[in-house]
């Protein structure tokens, strides 16, 4: 609804100062020439909007005007009250205090809103965690999580693997968690970097500012990181004829994606091609599947799995 969309602009602008129209229009999911039009709409209702011109210029409010319409509709106090998983409020320390704020939260609201907050907390949980946990150390993760809100630099000593430990001084431009692992976003002579912080041997927080890339957003940054990081994994495919009663066995198997997937032939055997990150997964996963399943090709990717079967059962078998 426009009326919405006023008044988020109205909010935006009083919360962030000055916004151009291209930020607007993103946050909003609208185009450019609709903030342009909504800016008409506003001046004509008589809120001081203005628009500054030229580097660092945008849109903002006059005279530090002020709205108190703040008013919050079902979808977004439902939105507010799904919440962060609680294992990411525990491993930055906010667990008590963001059930503190949803306490007081909840309070403030109107009885209406306070029953769907209620309704929603009862009937949606998000447990971020896969079913094998990474268990990986979060040891150094207060120290960074103050580095970062504080912008000061960081002397961290990083485990490489077969490159040994380096030392490096960065600047903190972020934490970020996917699944249960979490990850340090920091700037080394301006370039953004991710360091994983399990292998954080050690870290010191330093008294020298650190330095942000004019215009960096997090978010962004991590999106495209991932993008690269996904383009550049090895990649190979094999084809499979699985038992229909054990093809869902391909859910399961990590670092793999079922490409095509067909339906069960007279055999009762399902045609299914899947890529993996190397050669020796797809063998793993042909010997896993036992009498259930085969590798259908690529042929020299057979005779790999027959020695490793010949192996396994010169292994078990009986003397």
């Amino acid at each position: 609804m426009r009326a919405d969309r006023l008044l988020s602009i109205m909010l935006l602008l009083q919360t962030y100062g000055r916004i151009t129209t291209a930020e607007l229009a993103d946050r909003l999911e609208v185009s450019e020439r609709t903030i342009h039009r909504d800016m008409e709409a506003l001046g004509s209702a008589g809120v001081p909007v203005m628009a500054m011109r030229g580097t660092g210029g945008g849109w903002q409010l006059m005279d530090e005007y002020k709205t108190n319409l703040t008013g919050l509709h079902e979808e977004e106090i439902a939105s507010l009250f799904v919440g962060a998983p609680e294992r990411v409020l525990h491993d930055l320390g906010l667990r008590r205090a963001s059930e503190g704020a949803l306490i007081k939260l909840l309070a403030a609201l109107p009885s209406v809103g306070r029953r769907t907050a209620e309704f929603v907390r009862e009937r949606i949980h998000i447990d971020a965690a896969g079913w094998h946990d990474s268990g990986e150390s979060v040891e150094p993760l207060p120290l960074l999580q103050e580095a970062v809100l504080r912008e000061r630099q960081v002397k961290l000593s990083y485990d490489k693997g077969k490159a040994g430990v380096s030392e490096r001084v960065v600047d903190p431009l972020g934490l970020v968690i996917k699944g249960t692992v979490w990850y340090l976003v920091a700037g080394v002579q301006g370039e953004p970097r991710t360091y994983r912080i399990a292998r954080i041997v050690r870290c010191e927080m330093l008294d020298e500012a650190s330095a942000r890339p004019p215009g960096f957003q997090l978010a962004s940054y991590w999106e495209a990181s991932t993008e690269r990081f996904v383009t550049t994994l090895p990649r190979f495919e094999a084809a499979f004829r699985i038992d229909a009663a054990y093809t869902h066995l391909t859910m399961y198997w990590k670092y793999s994606k079922v490409l095509e997937q067909g339906t069960a032939g007279e055999d009762g055997c399902v045609p299914c091609r899947m890529r993996f990150q190397s050669e020796e997964e797809a063998c793993r996963f042909a010997l896993s599947l036992g009498p259930h399943g085969e590798l259908a090709e690529p042929a020299e990717l057979r005779t790999k799995v027959a020695e490793m079967a010949r192996g396994a059962a010169a292994l078990y078998g009986e003397p």
